[in-house]
């Protein structure tokens, strides 16, 4: 084979054109050279994409780690200063001792035991009875809000900032322990200050017993070491983080670190450094959580900063975890640069390979294009196939010449295959046969369905004229009723359950009148409409089927969550719903299970509610489901019209609803009805 490096782009693209063996070469080695440099490619850019977002999901849920610890110590001191506002000792205390300094005292001793740093003993104005610091008695602080809610009988606990002032006016000792110079730190926002004075204080106020006063007391976070190392210690325990990574933990107020595990160099921690603009953007302006790399003081870290919140709803500082990025990203680097490797390793191996497997392609396939040619020149007995075999062995190739040499044997095989397409349209034809009987059939449906509907259209007239004719008497017996009624007046009384009799009578006859010409005109006549709560619907009609339940070994099972009413008339609700229920318990003659359920729903964007009517009988054959609503198509024997059904659909339809029938694997079957809450057809 001779080298490729001297030919010229024209000699190259001919020879691809005119040689086998030159168009195998390109083929084993194009895709090699093309491809596995994207797929490198694409493994880095991917790989590097889920190993950030491993990264990210790390470092958010350490935040919420702290976020629960940080919650934790702030519902701690709210519980400390509630459960010494409460207890029996402060109460015998301010009994027996009731004097400032001796209660003050008594405050000093509780602040150490409960680990706060000040306690501050308001009276019902809200002004300082006694305290465990600076505060003088008389002093007013019922403008902290903790303070506030406290005298109206609730317990509060915040997280509020405190200038100098006033951390001063509770304890001196706590505005110099927030006072913080502050740290040129790279990244972070341009300012004139030069010192943080401010304080940062969880507190709580807690109303005494017999509203006697109020017992404020609280936390100052500035410089609070002790809890920024619990944090780290809950957060990043020893051996958590692999590769060497370190974690740090920091509270912030606004955007100065006041408490931080972090270390501006060996030994000192960098306290009085403030976070990167873009950080600050985010957590205190925009006030979402940052979950991205950052540049802590002197290093990146995969960091998470949340917003920390104040009494009156302000972002007044963060909370912030994370851990170094440094040995994640040198671990990354070396993994790609292994992969690498193996892939350029890979590549050569597989090109050596490529250019012995094209020779032995080649030569095969160049016997064959000389054994075609003989036969093209009259050679009709040449073959290729042995020849093949002793070259390449038992491959494709010589499948391919043996398929060659079995090209006269296909003669035969067409002329079967002629044979076959005539049974295969024969075939068609008696398809096509069945399908023409089908549609007749469909046509014979379809002309039973009309006469089905001129039979509907006559029943109807004929209950129009009925109830016509019996609303006449009718109404002259409920006039004379009236007559009768008027003119006998107090003399009516010994017979007036006698009237009560008839005028329910007549009430019945104008209840069947009225079903009369709702069958025979179910679009036009509907009662009048109410706000229904399916759940008492369900409760009345268990009351109407008493009487058939009776006769049956029926279990009731109820699940009524409906809190949605439905616009519908009554009476003709319960018709539907006592119709289902009597199929239901006709299913099961023998016994069984009727499953009640109401709920809301919603079908194509509209809010409803819906009953289900559910039994555990046989249920209903595949072939009776599509007639099941059709008028006097019944699967009762002896007894049933076929109109129940059919004349529920009706009264649903016309509000809007619908009726669906499921028949689970299991047995049984449940009819659902589904009404809108307004509908817009009634």
């Amino acid at each position: 084979m001779r080298g490729l490096g001297g030919l010229a782009p024209a000699g190259l693209a001919a020879r691809f054109r005119g040689s086998l063996r030159f168009k195998l070469l390109a083929l084993a080695l194009g895709p090699l050279l093309l491809a596995v440099p994207i797929l490198v490619g694409i493994l880095v850019a991917w790989g590097a994409v889920y190993y950030d977002r491993l990264l990210i999901t790390k470092v958010q849920s350490d935040l919420a780690v702290a976020h629960g610890y940080f919650d934790q110590v702030k519902q701690g001191v709210g519980r400390r200063v509630e459960t010494l506002a409460g207890s029996e000792r402060l109460a015998r205390t301010l009994r027996e001792r009731p004097g400032p300094a001796a209660v003050a005292e008594h405050l000093r001793e509780m602040r150490q035991q409960l680990g706060l740093d000040f306690l501050i003993l308001l009276d019902a104005n809200g002004r300082v009875r006694a305290a465990s610091g600076g505060p003088t008695p008389g002093t007013p602080h019922a403008e902290w809000e903790v303070v506030r809610r406290a005298l109206t009988g609730r317990v509060e606990t915040e997280v509020d900032i405190f200038d100098a002032a006033q951390l001063a006016a509770i304890d001196p000792q706590l505005a110099e322990r927030a006072r913080t110079p502050l740290i040129a730190t790279r990244n972070a926002l341009p300012t004139s200050r030069n010192e943080e004075t401010r304080g940062m204080l969880i507190h709580a106020a807690a109303p005494l017993a017999a509203n006697a006063g109020v017992l404020a007391g609280g936390l100052l976070l500035n410089k609070n070491l002790d809890m920024v190392d619990r944090i780290n210690e809950i957060v990043y325990p020893e051996g958590s983080l692999p590769l060497g990574s370190v974690g740090t933990a920091t509270l912030f107020l606004d955007d100065v670190r006041v408490a931080t595990n972090v270390r501006l160099f060996e030994g000192v921690r960098a306290i009085g450094t403030r976070v990167s603009a873009a950080v600050r953007h985010t957590a205190l302006e925009l006030g979402r959580t940052w979950l991205d790399r950052a540049f802590v003081v002197n290093d990146w870290y995969v960091s998470a900063y949340e917003p920390i919140i104040d009494s009156h709803g302000r972002r007044v500082g963060m909370l912030y975890v994370g851990y170094l990025e440094e040995p994640f990203q040198r671990a990354r680097w070396f993994a790609l640069a292994a992969v690498a490797v193996l892939f350029a390793a890979t590549l050569a191996v597989a090109a050596l390979v490529s250019l012995r497997l094209a020779r032995h392609v080649s030569q095969p396939v160049e016997r064959m294009h000389g054994t075609m040619n003989a036969i093209e020149a009259g050679e009709l007995d040449a073959r290729v196939g042995a020849g093949v075999a002793r070259l390449s062995g038992e491959d494709e190739l010589a499948e391919l010449a043996a398929h060659f040499d079995r090209l006269l044997d296909r003669l035969a095989e067409q002329t079967d295959a002629l044979q076959r397409w005539g049974r295969e349209l024969d075939a068609k034809v008696a398809e096509r046969t069945r399908e023409l009987a089908e549609a007749n059939e469909t046509l014979r449906s379809a002309q039973q369905r009309l006469v089905m509907s001129e039979k509907l259209a006559a029943i109807g007239q004929l209950a129009a004229g009925v109830a016509h004719e019996v609303n006449n008497p009718v109404a002259v017996i409920q006039g004379n009723l009236d007559v009768l009624r008027e003119t006998l007046g107090n003399e009516a009384e010994p017979v007036m359950a006698e009237i009560r009799l008839i005028q329910d009578q007549v009430f019945r006859i104008r209840l069947i009148v009225t079903k009369l010409l709702q069958f025979a005109r179910p679009a036009e006549y509907a009662g009048y409409l109410e706000p229904i709560r399916l759940d008492q619907v369900v409760q009345d009609s268990l009351v109407l089927v008493a009487h058939q339940m009776k006769k049956t070994n029926v279990t009731i099972v109820q699940e009524l969550r409906a809190t949605r009413p439905v616009s519908v008339n009554r009476n003709e609700l319960q018709q539907v719903l006592i119709n289902l229920m009597v199929n239901a318990l006709q299913a099961m003659p023998g016994g069984g299970t009727m499953r009640l359920e109401t709920g809301d729903g919603e079908r194509d964007g509209v809010a409803g509610s819906y009953i289900a009517v559910g039994d555990s009988g046989p249920g209903i054959a595949p072939a009776d489901r599509e007639r099941l609503f059709d008028p006097f198509f019944t699967t009762k024997s002896t007894d049933g019209t076929g109109l129940g059904l059919w004349v529920s659909l009706g009264i649903v339809q016309r509000y809007d609803g619908r009726i669906e029938l499921d028949c689970p694997t299991n047995g049984g079957s449940v009819f659902t009805v589904w009404l809108p809450g307004e509908p817009t057809a009634a």
